[in-house]
């Protein structure tokens, strides 16, 4: 039986399913963080300038909100593509430090699954999924229930994402922009977020990036981001160094 038979196979399995609508549960309140997000690219894109066939590409292939919303200004001003793939590139160094800790659940599973699978895995989805399985499989390979508990996280998430986004890119002139979504979903973030602080070094490497992030507020191109970003990175590093935590 191939890798993705068994894929498949696990789905008729009944741990499979109950894990698939525990993801969904779980995931039902940041999912209104992502849909605020989503609503919030959409309009975005819809009033960028930039063609109605790009803005529907960008929003059902790239997936990514910060790095979307970053990137729009500068295609509309014809900006280089370097400087736009860079801009992306760094708005999405999380998910490369996320990365290393999913190859521990997902490492043993076939190259085009695992990339396949990355599509999914956006910000909430890794917060709920490690913190219902802090413990990864010694196989590297996920359970039937891990299998199940991420699809039902991902799959909702991306629903959630994409529904919000294309209402965006159609109903952009009916919502007022006092509507304030943006703030809506930074908040959601937050409260995703919050609960990840968890030992000194995390909430030393939090701490710092958010000074550094409202520092730098008024530096042009996101570069803020940037620097919280590399700021994070250092403050983690050596606060891990101080106290010894993973």
């Amino acid at each position: 039986m191939s890798r993705w038979s068994a894929w498949r196979a696990s789905m008729a399995d009944p741990v499979w399913r109950g894990a698939f609508a525990e993801g969904r549960r779980d995931i039902a309140g940041a999912a209104l963080g992502t849909m605020a997000m989503g609503l919030v690219a959409g309009v975005a894109m819809a009033k960028s300038g930039v063609g109605l066939g790009v803005i529907l590409a960008m929003s059902l292939l790239v997936f990514a909100s910060a790095s979307q919303l970053a990137c729009l200004p500068l295609i509309a001003a014809g900006a280089p593509l370097w400087v736009i793939v860079a801009t992306a590139c760094v708005l999405n160094l999380r998910f490369v430090v996320f990365s290393v800790n999913w190859r521990r659940y997902f490492g043993g599973h076939r190259r085009m699954q695992r990339v396949l699978l990355s599509y999914l895995a956006g910000d909430p989805v890794y917060a709920q999924f490690v913190q219902r399985h802090p413990q990864p499989p010694p196989s590297g390979r996920t359970t039937t229930r891990q299998q199940g508990y991420f699809l039902g996280l991902a799959l909702t998430n991306w629903a959630a994402w994409h529904v919000a986004s294309l209402a965006g890119i159609f109903l952009a002139d009916a919502i007022p922009a006092a509507w304030g979504l943006r703030f809506i979903g930074v908040l959601a973030l937050l409260a995703l977020a919050l609960p990840m602080l968890t030992d000194r070094a995390v909430r030393c490497s939090a701490l710092a990036a958010g000074m550094v992030a409202l520092a730098t507020a008024s530096w042009p191109m996101g570069l803020n981001v940037v620097a919280a970003i590399a700021t994070a990175f250092a403050a983690g590093t050596l606060a891990d160094r101080r106290w010894g935590t993973r």
